[in-house]
C-alpha cells in the first residue's frame, strides 16, 4: 500500500532511430481491424462500426506544436534520454504527424469501440446512432505499442483528433485538462496508486477550441462562459487500454447481453471476437499471474480472481489518498485494474464522504460510493466474459463464485486500508465510526489530517491544523477521547517511532489541491510552464518532508475564496 519507486533504468534510447526500433504491435497483429475501415487511416467522421477490435486512424497533427513538459520519472524507466523529447520527429509523432513514422513503427494509429454501462444498466442512447455501435474513443489514439526493457507499453494521444467515433466532435483536448491529466498520472504515480502514466504533453502555438468554462470567481454550478483553449495533445502509456466497456461491447454483439433488441447473434464471429479480447487481455495485463499452460475457460477463472484483486485494492487506494474518479463507468474501467480516465476526477480536501468534483456526477460516483461503483464494473466484466464459459459447467461455477465473493474481497481491502492509515494492526469499526463522525463535524482537510495524525499526537491541538471551524469545547473533548482511545491501540507494545514512520508512507503529505492547480494551467495558457515544472517537483515527493517554501505553499487548508468557486470546487467535464 505504500508507495514504491521503479528501478530506473539507464538511459539507453537517446535517438528517435533507435526508438523506432522497439515498436511491437500485438494488438494490431493479434485482433481485428474493422472490415470497413480504411488502409491509410484516413477515417475521422463518425460512423457505425459494426465488428472488428479497433479501427485504424491517423491523428490529425497539432498546428505548430510546442514543447511544454515530459515525466523525466517514467523516461528513465523506459530507459529513454530526457533529450528525446525535444528531438524534431519524436515531437511530431507525439504531437499527432505520423509521417515522421519510420519501419518498423506505422504511420497509422488505431481507436477502439466499447460499450457504456452506468452502474450495471446497459445504456445505448448516447451513441449518436441509438445503437451502440458508435460508441468508443472519441479522441484518444494509439499510436505506438512497443517492448521497453521487456516491458509492453502502449503509447496514446488524448487529444489526437477525431475517429469514427468521435460523435460529431472535434477530437481535441485543451491544454487546462491536459495539464491536470498529466500531472494527475504523475502525482498518482508517486502515490504508488496503479496508473496510467505521461510521457509528454505538446501545445499548438496556433491552434485553438471554444469550450464551456467558469467565468473568474464564478459560483455558477455550470459552466458560465465560452473560453477559447490551446490546443494541446498529452500522451498517457499503460500495458494496454483495454476497458470493461470493450469487454461488453462483444458480450453484447454475442446477443446475450441484450436478447430483447432482436439483435441476437447480429455477428457470427461474436463469440470468436470475444474469446480473442479476451485472451489477448489476458497476455496483455495479467501474463505473469495467469498459467499459461491452463485450459481458457480455468485462465478465465483466474482472470477473475487477479482483476477482483487489482480493482479492490485499486479502490481501497482512492480511498486512502483522497482520490475520487468523478464517473466510474464500465468504459473508464481499466481491464488491467489501473486508474485510467483523469476527466471529472479530484482529490478531497474539507472531508465528506460524498464528495464529488463533477458537476455530472451524483452521489452514486461520489468518493465512499467508488467500492459500489467498482463492483458494478466488476459485475459486468462477470457479464461479459460469461458466454465464453457455457460449455464447462464447474469453471462457471467457480467464476460466478469469484463473482459473489466481490463484496466481502472489496470490504476487506478497504478495512486493511483504514486501519494502515491509522497504524493499527487491525480495523476497529467503533473507533472508524466514531472518527467519521468527528472528521465531518470538524470539516477536516483528509490529507492534512492523517498526516498529523501519523505524528501520533497526545492532544488535539495538533491536529487543529487540519480544522476549517472553530470547534466547541464539547466537540475537543469528544476529539480528546477519540484520541486516547486510539493512541492506546496504536502504542500497545508497538514501536512509536516505527507506526509514526509507516503511517507516513501511507499518509502523504502533499496533496493535489485544485486552487494551486488553476493557476499552473492559466499560465501555461500564456506560453509560461514554469508552474507546471513546479508542481511536477513537489507532487513527485508527496510523501517526503520538503523544503520550507513548498511547505508554507502547498501544505496549507483551501483558503475561503476559493469556496464553491466554479472550475475549482466542482467543475464541469469540458475538456
Amino acid at each position: 500500500m505504500s508507495h514504491s519507486s521503479q528501478p530506473a533504468a539507464e538511459p539507453c534510447v537517446t535517438t528517435f532511430d533507435e526508438f523506432v526500433q522497439l515498436a511491437d504491435y500485438s494488438l494490431m497483429d493479434s485482433l481485428n481491424a474493422d472490415p470497413d475501415a480504411t488502409v491509410d487511416g484516413d477515417d475521422h467522421r463518425p460512423r457505425q462500426v459494426f465488428s472488428g477490435h479497433f479501427v485504424p486512424v491517423a491523428p490529425t497533427p497539432l498546428a505548430e506544436p510546442e514543447y511544454v513538459t515530459h515525466s523525466s520519472t517514467f523516461f528513465k524507466e523506459l530507459g529513454l534520454s530526457d533529450e528525446l523529447a525535444f528531438d524534431e520527429q519524436f515531437r511530431r509523432v507525439f504531437s499527432g504527424d505520423l509521417s515522421a513514422a519510420r519501419e518498423p513503427m506505422r504511420r497509422v494509429g488505431w481507436a477502439t469501440g466499447y460499450a457504456l454501462s452506468i452502474y450495471g444498466t446497459e445504456y445505448i442512447q448516447n451513441c449518436p446512432f441509438g445503437t451502440g455501435n458508435g460508441y468508443g474513443d472519441g479522441r484518444a489514439i494509439s499510436v505506438f505499442e512497443g517492448l521497453f526493457n521487456g516491458q509492453r507499453w502502449e503509447m496514446q494521444l488524448k487529444g489526437g483528433g477525431p475517429t469514427p467515433y468521435c460523435r460529431g466532435a472535434d477530437g481535441r483536448a485543451v491544454l487546462r485538462s491536459s495539464v491536470r491529466e498529466f500531472l494527475a498520472q504523475d502525482y498518482m504515480h508517486a502515490l504508488g496508486v496503479p496508473t496510467s502514466r505521461s510521457l509528454t504533453l505538446y501545445v499548438s502555438k496556433s491552434e485553438t477550441v471554444t469550450r464551456p468554462w467558469y467565468a473568474q470567481d464564478s459560483h455558477s454550478f455550470e459552466p458560465d462562459v465560452l473560453v477559447e483553449n490551446p490546443v494541446a495533445i498529452s500522451t498517457r502509456v499503460a500495458p494496454s487500454f483495454l476497458r470493461v466497456g470493450q469487454l461488453e461491447l462483444f458480450a453484447r454483439r454475442v446477443g446475450e447481453a441484450l436478447p430483447k433488441q432482436g439483435r441476437n447473434n447480429a455477428h457470427p464471429n461474436a463469440l470468436e471476437e470475444l474469446r480473442m479480447i479476451l485472451s489477448h487481455l489476458i497476455e496483455r495485463e495479467y501474463k505473469s499471474d495467469i498459467d499459461q499452460s491452463l485450459g481458457f475457460t480455468e485462465q478465465l477463472v483466474e482472470l477473475a480472481r487477479q482483476f477482483r484483486h487489482r480493482l479492490t485494492a485499486l479502490v481501497a487506494n482512492w480511498l486512502r489518498v483522497g482520490y475520487c474518479q468523478g464517473n466510474f463507468n464500465s468504459d473508464n474501467c481499466a481491464a488491467g485494474g489501473f486508474t485510467l480516465d483523469y476527466g471529472p476526477f479530484g482529490f478531497c480536501e474539507k472531508f465528506n464522504p460524498w464528495f464529488q468534483p463533477w458537476t455530472g456526477g451524483g452521489e452514486h460516483f461520489s468518493f465512499f460510493n467508488q467500492p459500489n461503483a467498482a463492483e458494478a464494473n466488476y459485475h459486468m466484466f462477470w457479464k461479459a466474459a460469461r458466454p465464453l464459459l457455457a460449455q464447462d459447467v464447474e469453471a462457471l461455477e467457480q467464476f460466478d463464485k469469484v463473482r459473489h465473493g466481490f463484496a466481502e474481497a472489496m470490504q476487506k481491502q478497504v478495512q486493511n486500508t483504514w486501519a494502515a492509515k491509522l497504524g493499527l494492526t487491525e480495523f476497529n469499526l467503533e473507533l472508524f465510526k466514531q472518527l467519521m463522525q468527528l472528521m465531518t463535524q470538524s470539516k477536516v482537510d483528509y490529507t492534512i489530517f492523517f498526516r498529523e495524525l501519523s505524528h501520533l499526537p497526545n492532544d488535539i491541538s495538533a491536529l487543529k491544523r487540519s480544522f476549517y471551524i472553530e470547534t466547541s469545547p464539547q466537540l475537543d473533548g469528544q476529539w480528546q477521547a477519540w484520541l486516547k482511545s486510539w493512541r492506546d491501540r496504536v502504542t500497545d507494545g508497538g514501536d512509536l517511532a516505527e507506526i509514526s514512520t509507516n503511517m507516513k508512507r501511507i499518509n502523504p503529505k502533499y496533496a493535489w489541491r485544485e486552487w494551486l492547480i488553476v493557476p499552473a494551467y492559466e499560465q501555461a495558457m500564456q506560453g509560461d510552464y514554469s508552474l507546471v515544472k513546479e508542481l511536477q517537483a513537489v507532487l513527485s515527493h508527496p510523501y517526503d518532508e520538503q523544503s520550507q517554501d513548498v511547505e508554507d505553499k502547498y501544505y496549507r487548508l483551501k483558503p475561503k475564496a476559493f469556496s464553491n468557486v466554479g472550475g475549482v470546487s466542482h467543475y464541469s467535464c469540458s475538456s
